[in-house]
């Protein structure tokens, strides 16, 4: 058998290695990563919440956190991101008033999370410190509701419920506003019985006026 200059033989090449740093990352860290910061989030907020102290909570060594993210404010827009793509689920009951409250319940639930009753006021008082958490937090909020908003007017609009051509921001106002302001502008106050059904009911009459 011939062999090469340094003994192996010439049909069982040494096999290359793989280049520094070009090793695939885990998903399974990268999820438990992105709970911590959540869990970090709440617990601590923006200003006090720490590369250390996520990579604790997720069990990991900091290295794991720097390879994927290479600050804490880029972590944090990278899943504010996240949020904006992933929005909310479409309701689809077959009538709008039916659309907006099954909506109302599906946000107020979401609004109410204890992790999210703490993330979303901390973050949104971060935004106004730091441009770059503004700009991804209104994305986030926005495009989660507006996608989901669009399609219910549309849906309204294709069965004859709202005019066709309605202006779609003052829709997503209305939709979304009186909501928003309950939950993260009032905070603490308690949503009566049959709050989110009126509210339902009067955001159904004002779209079909417009």
């Amino acid at each position: 058998m011939t062999t090469n200059a340094d003994g192996t033989p010439r049909d069982r090449q040494p096999r290359r290695r793989a280049p520094a740093g070009a090793a695939v990352l885990r998903e399974d860290v990268t999820e438990a990563i992105r709970a911590a910061v959540f869990e970090e989030l709440a617990a601590v907020g923006y200003a006090r919440m720490s590369i250390e102290g996520i990579a604790r909570r997720a069990g990991v060594g900091k290295t794991a956190v720097y390879r994927r993210w290479r600050s804490k404010l880029h972590l944090v827009l990278d899943l504010v991101s996240a949020v904006a793509v992933q929005g909310l689920p479409a309701p689809d009951t077959g009538t709008l008033e039916g659309d907006l409250r099954l909506l109302y319940e599906v946000t107020s639930r979401a609004l109410r999370h204890p992790a999210a009753s703490q993330i979303i006021p901390d973050l949104q008082a971060e935004a106004a410190r730091n441009p770059e958490i503004a700009e991804a937090l209104e994305k986030a909020l926005r495009e989660g509701q507006e996608g989901v908003a669009s399609g219910i007017v549309a849906a309204a609009a294709a069965r004859g419920e709202v005019r066709t051509g309605i202006d779609r921001d003052l829709a997503l106002d209305l939709i979304s506003g009186p909501l928003y302001w309950r939950v993260l502008v009032i905070r603490g106050a308690r949503l009566s019985k049959g709050h989110l059904e009126s509210l339902a009911r009067a955001t159904a009459a004002a779209l079909k006026a417009l």
